[in-house]
């Protein structure tokens, strides 16, 4: 494998600027975003960026407030439910408007492909999010909601049952219930043909994303995502889903190491690479680690590998959640 360095007058014309995007703000103390620059900031999705940062922060306010909450509003309505996206998972509630159980919906929906793709009630009782879906009778979590469903394991085994149904639906297969490993199913080929078409997919795999680091299983959330970028970047398979992976997906993950991590190998297979805006070329350049699928040099236009080819990749910082 092979790495390029630049000079820093190579870094000088760097137009990533993102004010919602915390990913990098102490990975390098001395680099500074340009401000007001409209013809680079309307090369970002500012609207994404925005998204998913406020996400990532509501789910970190989430957990910092949780003892506090418990001992101040536990004896109001806060902690009283009713917790409907909970009581779905428990099977003790039916959704709205199919009227379907959870464990009716594994049972009987599991390999329905054309029903999967062709009703869109039920995503936003699957993967309950703080956010109001498109349909109007599913419900939000809400804060205390999901510090319950965490510690509720009937809830998150059928949600593990969820995520393995839609990943199917996907034409993904899940390897590893622990650790969150996805490779391919049998019938991808088919399957990728699907999502390539369809793209409100693309909507519902970031809400699948964001629901895993909601509920319990944020540990998923970067293999899921590193698999469509090496079946967007590497190996174009899903073209259609590119811009949503890089949007949206690789935002979703909450783990900041994870994250900086994924944009590298972003990075690594975009091209062309002088117009990669979803991370900060002055770090990238120095500090990527190529993880092409071939070894071949990956050459940015005006820059240089080393005389070696080896470069050490700099530590990256602890893993935290914004």
């Amino acid at each position: 494998m092979s790495y390029i360095r630049g000079s820093d007058s190579d870094y000088d014309d760097d137009d990533w600027d993102c004010e919602y995007d915390s990913t990098w703000e102490d990975e390098d103390k001395t680099f500074k975003k340009k401000k007001n620059n409209p013809s680079t900031r309307s090369r970002r999705n500012m609207y994404a960026a925005r998204d998913m940062q406020e996400f990532r922060r509501s789910l970190r306010r989430t957990k910092n407030e949780g003892s506090l909450l418990q001992s101040l509003s536990c004896m109001q309505t806060h902690c009283q439910g009713p917790f409907y996206n909970l009581e779905f998972y428990k099977g003790s509630r039916r959704s709205k408007p199919d009227s379907v159980s959870i464990y009716e919906f594994h049972k009987e929906w599991k390999g329905k492909y054309d029903r999967l793709e062709r009703v869109h009630s039920y995503i936003q009782w699957l993967f309950p999010i703080e956010e109001k879906g498109m349909n109007w009778e599913a419900h939000v979590l809400t804060k205390e909601e999901i510090k319950q469903f965490r510690k509720d394991n009937e809830a998150k085994g059928n949600l593990l049952k969820s995520y393995e149904l839609m990943l199917d639906f996907y034409g993904i297969r899940l390897v590893n219930d622990h650790t969150g490993e996805v490779t391919h199913a049998h019938n991808w080929k088919e399957r990728f043909d699907n999502l390539n078409r369809n793209t409100h997919n693309n909507l519902w795999i970031t809400r699948i994303l964001k629901c895993l680091g909601a509920l319990g299983y944020e540990h998923f959330q970067e293999k899921l995502v590193r698999f469509f970028l090496q079946e967007t970047l590497v190996e174009n398979r899903l073209p259609n889903l590119k811009q949503s992976v890089l949007d949206y997906f690789i935002f979703a993950v909450l783990d900041k190491s994870q994250r900086q991590d994924l944009i590298r190998f972003a990075f690594c297979h975009y091209q062309p690479q002088k117009d990669f805006v979803w991370g900060p070329k002055k770090i990238l350049l120095r500090t990527a680690l190529y993880e092409c699928a071939s070894n071949e040099t990956k050459i940015v236009p005006g820059y240089e590998s080393t005389a070696s080819g080896e470069r050490k990749r700099t530590p990256s910082s602890r893993s935290n959640t914004e």
